[in-house]
């Protein structure tokens, strides 16, 4: 039997990173500090409260949770401003949901999160891609025009950007918020990691009515495996979401585990900054190897340009390292890791080019 499957699908391959067995895993910018013994035991006693009602349905509002990441947000946002999902691929995934749709458009600009076209693709949403200069910065005219010229439904604007970790100024924010009919995303996944004096789209919600500023619990808390992402943005944006989201759709136990998170932040959060020094330590040493490396204010760093970067890859991943061959043609992708897994990659690396 030959399945009815949506023209569109037909041929495509799921998207997925490798996910192999290796020393050091370097691929998907985890954050390589699990949580504490303690914060993991006040996360099993939650779950097991959790557990005790699991009868009946969690609350659908997210009530609580909304009001912890409010807080955890600060900027004097109200829990009706803030709305939470599986991941944050749920929350995009019901963006495009609800404000893309047939005989629509959404937009971002290249290189950019590979998984957006997906999004828009599964919303049944047109897509259009601009491009980003040479250095993945991104030129506010020609974004403009390519705004102008196809009038989105959602612009979505990944900052700090991936796969390159490059930030996003404010003004280029709210002149795309200006000039955009639809929503704006800056999806802030990576936050937490941008550098010192870069600013969070966050400072724009009161002055942008239209703009959407996502987050994960992924990245930073520690808790890729939890699935908690969210956003920030105004009341009638977060109603307009609880119109397409599926009834009950995050579960008591995540509710429960985010909560012991969040307050546990501080903790949580305390191998940020470790994080930031080996990134900004890796991108000089890559600098210094003669590699070109991108800018980041993420967890990773993005480098070149490799006549053969598959190749280059592989003979990471035989040395035991596993990165991303990922972005432009030429790019690979490093994760940053603790400080042994990165002088493992340094090893590797060199023996790999002879750098």
């Amino acid at each position: 039997m030959e399945l009815p499957l949506r023209a569109e699908l037909r041929g495509v391959k799921a998207y997925g990173a490798p996910q192999l067995d290796v020393p050091v895993a370097l691929n998907v910018n985890e954050n390589p500090y699990p949580p504490s013994e303690a914060v993991a035991l006040e996360v099993a006693a939650a779950v097991a409260a959790a557990t005790r009602s699991l009868n009946r349905y969690p609350d659908r509002e997210l009530t609580e949770l909304r009001a912890g990441l409010a807080d955890y947000l600060g900027h004097a946002l109200a829990p009706e401003q803030v709305w939470a999902a599986n991941g944050s691929n749920e929350v995009m995934l019901q963006i495009l949901q609800a404000f893309g749709g047939p005989g629509r458009v959404a937009v971002s600009f290249a290189p950019t999160y590979s998984m957006y076209p997906e999004y828009a693709r599964d919303a049944a949403t047109g897509w259009v891609v601009g491009h980003r200069e040479a250095d993945f910065s991104l030129d506010v005219s020609h974004a403009l025009s390519v705004i102008d010229e196809h009038r989105p439904t959602v612009v979505l604007l990944p900052s700090p950007n991936n796969p390159t970790g490059t930030a996003l100024p404010l003004d280029t924010v709210a002149a795309l918020c200006q000039a955009t009919p639809g929503v704006v995303v800056v999806d802030e996944a990576y936050g937490e990691f941008r550098r010192a004096g870069t600013p969070t789209a966050l400072e724009l919600l009161p002055s942008a009515p239209n703009l959407v500023v996502t987050r994960t619990m992924s990245k930073a808390f520690a808790l890729a495996g939890a699935r908690l992402g969210y956003l920030a943005a105004s009341p009638e944006i977060c109603d307009a979401l609880r119109l397409v989201r599926l009834p009950y759709h995050l579960s008591a136990v995540t509710q429960a585990v985010a909560l012991v998170a969040l307050a546990h932040a501080k903790e949580l959060l305390a191998r940020v900054e470790d994080l930031r020094a080996e990134r900004d330590e890796t991108v000089s040493w890559l600098r210094s190897q003669g590699f070109t490396v991108a800018d980041s204010d993420a967890n990773f760093c993005l480098f070149g340009e490799f006549e053969d970067r598959h190749s280059v890859w592989q003979g990471l991943l035989d040395r035991g390292v596993l990165i991303r061959e990922t972005g432009p043609e030429g790019w690979l992708r490093v994760s940053i890791g603790t400080r042994s897994e990165m002088a493992a990659f340094r090893v590797a690396l060199t023996e790999v080019t002879g750098s």
